[in-house]
């Protein structure tokens, strides 16, 4: 059972969103929110999986409530030590207009972003893709995005460096941040699945990451894509 809060103060989104996920078996919603502020409060309350959450919002945006959530480090639980705290998977909503928002909230944990105008379809894969604990950074469309915005921004902690990762590592990396899939990897490289995973954990672990958002907007901050030509290693 996938466990689903939507936090958006627009009440028409945030209750259609909820009752079409309602009407799914395996996904049960826990709540609905229409600040950042009371998204925070009720996901320490009901423990999700998955929160939808809008990027721009009253009393706490989502980047905030995103923030609040996700980060380890974060002192304001109410009480409890920062390492127990149930992290959620969020997944943010956003509109074409709010595309400078995208990478900061990617850069804060976020595990993807999904549209507003989604089809059904749409926002059932997405809950699904991060509860399993992938990035939803397929579409080509969150690939310009992060291209778009990675270099205007400065790096939220020190650049780690690449010298402790192996050439077949290095080419892993690039290959994410490029939008391949494992399977896509494996095909290009000749190489088998289990072996992509193995790379992309040795990888991950050398250079702290939590999940492939991070790995793609780490790779371009290093200049292994390059935000000027929409992702092609330079």
């Amino acid at each position: 059972m996938i466990r689903v809060l939507v936090a958006d103060d627009q009440a028409v989104v945030r209750t259609g969103f909820a009752n079409l996920l309602a009407t799914q078996d395996g996904i049960e919603v826990v709540g609905e929110a229409e600040n950042g502020l009371e998204a925070v409060r009720m996901a320490r309350e009901t423990h999700p999986d998955v929160v939808l959450m809008d990027v721009r919002m009253p009393v706490m945006d989502g980047i905030e409530a995103a923030r609040r959530l996700l980060d380890p480090e974060d002192g304001s639980t109410g009480g409890q030590a920062a390492a127990s705290v149930h992290r959620p998977k969020v997944l943010m909503l956003t509109t074409f207009d709010l595309d400078e928002y995208i990478y900061e909230a990617l850069s804060v944990g976020a595990s993807g972003f999904l549209l507003k105008d989604t089809t059904f379809p749409g926002l059932l894969n997405a809950v699904h893709v991060v509860a399993r604990g992938e990035a939803l950074l397929a579409p080509s469309v969150t690939k310009r995005l992060i291209a778009e915005f990675a270099h205007l921004r400065s790096p939220r902690r020190p650049t780690p460096s690449l010298e402790n990762l192996t050439a077949r590592e290095t080419e892993v990396l690039t290959l994410i941040a490029r939008g391949l899939t494992n399977a896509e990897i494996s095909d290009r490289l000749r190489i088998s699945d289990h072996t992509v995973k193995t790379h992309i954990n040795r990888l991950f672990a050398k250079l702290d990451l939590r999940d492939r958002a991070q790995a793609v907007i780490l790779a371009y901050e290093l200049g292994l894509v390059s935000p000027r030509n929409g992702g092609s290693a330079r």
